[in-house]
């Protein structure tokens, strides 16, 4: 196949040109950035993620296209910050999608990031339900935080172009992602590892709060089968079945790394903490119990559906890396 990543210079573009570039795929990534630099294997056009240009022809015949463009939104939420979010996002998948409906042998299937952010909060009681493609989608609780709604607000105008694009002989499959964890430096699992390894790896707020992610062997996998089945199309939750809540989730990524105690940030240490960092509570304050229900219902298969073998991997892997 040929297959198009845009904005795919990133953590998950890497991931997915390490999975596909080995099984022979054209792998073509639009990047805003040094055309040399994109993963090994890999072809790199530019882009600017805008306007329409030369790079439109790679689109053009190409089997799929994944769209993960977007400015990262590990940043803090000022005003000029989130113009670039919302814009870096939007504007890539408008004119990715105009240049779909203009190819003359259009791909087959486009599939869109998104984030599983898109959901309300999730809030602590274990008894509560979780969150599968049915919904409910966040903005309307009671309370929440203007950078709490910003993500949400992100998300769904991330959706709507994609959502709006003309684009009839293209399937279109959103992913609403959790937080995908690989290896990779800077990725977010690289973050965590870091935490645990300075001693700071205990719980962050109360603890209670629900974090969704998906190793990465299931992420490419679940990529494969959604580009594959064409029974899929809308919104799709990438993230393992078993979300868990913080505390239980640190705990056991300490047990993998071998560090027996985690010094735990209260909600107003994470808030300071992501001042000085020039990131956002949000990010980990959030309860998100997201489930594959769409990809559950279809027979998937995780190879890592707890957290504890996923982090034992992903630990062994990393260190490898050092």
């Amino acid at each position: 196949m040929k297959i198009v990543l845009a904005g795919g210079s990133g953590q998950i573009g890497r991931v997915l040109a390490e999975h596909f570039v080995p099984q022979g795929e054209e792998v073509v990534v639009l990047t805003r950035g040094d055309v040399t630099h994109v993963p090994a294997g890999t072809t790199g056009v530019p882009w600017d993620g805008v306007t329409a240009g030369p790079w439109c022809d790679a689109v053009d015949g190409a089997d799929v296209v994944i769209n993960l463009a977007g400015r990262t939104v590990n940043c803090r939420y000022h005003a000029a910050n989130r113009r670039q979010i919302v814009d870096s996002r939007v504007d890539s998948t408008r004119v990715l999608g105009a240049a779909i409906a203009k190819a003359a042998a259009p791909p087959r299937v486009w599939l869109q990031s998104s984030t599983a952010t898109i959901y309300a909060d999730a809030g602590t009681d274990p008894s509560g339900p979780a969150r599968d493609e049915s919904g409910p989608i966040g903005g309307d609780e009671p309370d929440l935080p203007e950078t709490w709604r910003f993500s949400i607000d992100v998300a769904t105008s991330w959706e709507r172009a994609c959502h709006e694009a003309d684009t009839p002989n293209t399937r279109k499959v959103l992913l609403r992602s959790a937080m995908t964890m690989s290896p990779h430096r800077d990725g977010v699992f690289d973050v965590l590892f870091g935490l645990v390894r300075k001693g700071l790896g205990g719980h962050q707020g109360g603890g209670g709060q629900y974090v969704s992610w998906i190793h990465d062997a299931d992420f490419v996998a679940a990529v494969d089968r959604l580009i594959a089945d064409d029974s899929f199309d809308g919104p799709v939750n990438l993230a393992a079945p078993h979300p868990l809540p913080n505390a239980e989730f640190m705990r056991t990524l300490r047990r993998a790394a071998g560090v027996p105690v985690g010094l735990p940030a209260t909600a107003l240490m994470v808030e300071i903490g992501a001042f000085f960092m020039r990131t956002e509570s949000e990010l980990v304050l959030k309860s998100r119990r997201v489930v594959p229900g769409r990809l559950l219902d279809a027979g998937f298969e995780f190879v890592f559906p707890e957290w504890e073998a996923a982090a034992t991997d992903l630990v062994a892997r990393r260190r490898a890396l050092a």
